[in-house]
């Protein structure tokens, strides 16, 4: 009768790879996965200038999905946040979300259907951008926001930039 050990001795090939598997687990953080389907925590890190952790909350009775992730260091706190929703009538929601903006919004080329970006100033001194947009039915907002007043990593220049690449990001994945 032949043995099912395999070539490899005892346990066969899979012995290592499952021994190699359960070992690199162990290196692994201890907390919970960021389930966003449109952005992952690496790519919001790099957007926020540093390690930033996500959280997911799925859509509920007249909520949108969204994400939020938050960035918090010596005293600053930089947040992306990101909303969709699916809407009968996606084209009125897309101005309703660019409501939080306190300035005329320009329009954003190449990113989904009819964005809109503009600058922001919530209570507190926390200022950023904000994107609004469509895809199709889904109605989109993004927004990245500093609680640093001269923030040396999120200035006016870099906030363009970074919600920019958030919605190219997003509206990719919705498509």
């Amino acid at each position: 009768m032949a043995s099912r050990e395999g070539v490899s001795g005892r346990g066969g090939p899979w012995r290592g790879i499952v021994l190699a598997v359960a070992l690199a687990g162990l290196a692994l953080p201890a907390r919970a996965a960021n389930t966003c389907p449109w952005m992952n925590e690496a790519t919001a890190s790099g957007l926020l200038g540093s390690e930033a952790v996500g959280s997911y909350t799925p859509a509920a009775a007249a909520q949108p999905a969204g994400c939020i992730f938050v960035e918090s260091n010596q005293g600053i706190t930089r947040t992306l946040t990101i909303t969709v929703e699916t809407n009968a009538d996606a084209h009125a929601r897309v101005g309703a979300l660019l409501n939080a903006s306190n300035a005329m919004p320009s329009a954003l080329q190449a990113i989904g259907n009819e964005a809109e970006m503009c600058k922001a100033v919530w209570p507190h001194g926390v200022r950023g951008e904000v994107v609004g947009g469509r895809v199709r039915d889904q109605a989109f907002s993004i927004a990245i926001s500093t609680t640093m007043k001269n923030d040396p990593v999120l200035n006016a220049e870099e906030l363009e930039n970074r919600i920019a690449t958030a919605a190219e990001q997003v509206t990719g994945s919705l498509f």
